[in-house]
């Protein structure tokens, strides 16, 4: 009873923006339903840079940013594949490789995005990538999901997609934010919160079994 009384909380937890200082998101088992849905006032942007740390032992492919709008499933998706990333932007496909991903550690992965230029970029523990074309449009009405990959506008989901692990510090700005302001964030130091996503006030939806818990760390 007590344990359905924790699930039926998390279903229903973010009605109102909440501190997520020093917690993490933990995914503990693969399904195709469990997910956070995050919500945003922004309802437009051209441009975007995502931030966020993630710790999981899958050599699969999995998800770690799904944003959808009604016209694009994959307008801003963040997607580990074994040996590469993939961005999409407004479902145009770029492919990053050559990071050091290794399994059961925390790594820092922001990704940054202009319609202006359609350049995207990948930063991998405070490491660039090489700067790729996307081109890319305005996003729109965005659905934007952590745990599962949306192949259509809130649902589609697969559940070989699905991200089992621990998530946490997920921000996100409606502009590219500079290399300086990026390693500030890869370092845990004082940068400035998402204003599309802020990780310290989110407001957020869990569906199934995702726990908030306080983030791991290594005492030396």
């Amino acid at each position: 009873m007590a344990l359905l009384l924790v699930l039926v909380m998390l279903t229903v937890c973010g009605a109102s923006p909440r501190d997520l200082s020093g917690k993490m998101l933990t995914f503990p088992e693969e399904t195709i339903t469990a997910n956070v849905t995050l919500s945003t006032p922004t309802e437009d942007f051209s441009a975007a840079t995502v931030c966020l740390r993630s710790f999981t032992d899958l050599s699969r492919g999995h998800v770690l940013f799904s944003l959808a709008t009604p016209t694009a499933p994959n307008a801003f998706l963040i997607f580990k594949l074994p040996d590469l990333f993939d961005l999409f932007v407004m479902d145009k496909r770029t492919q990053f490789r050559g990071q050091d991903y290794k399994l059961n550690a925390w790594h820092s992965i922001c990704s940054t995005w202009d319609s202006a230029s359609g350049l995207v970029q990948l930063w991998f523990d405070g490491n660039p990538s090489i700067r790729k074309y996307v081109g890319g449009s305005k996003i729109s009405s965005p659905i934007i999901m952590l745990g599962q990959e949306q192949d259509s506008y809130g649902g589609g989901f697969d559940i070989k997609q699905s991200f089992v692990g621990m998530m946490s510090d997920v921000h996100m700005w409606d502009y590219v934010i500079s290399p300086c302001e990026i390693q500030r964030y890869v370092d845990d130091l004082n940068f400035t919160p998402g204003n599309v996503l802020n990780w310290r006030a989110l407001e957020f939806q869990i569906t199934g079994r995702v726990l908030i818990e306080d983030k791991q760390t290594i005492c030396h």
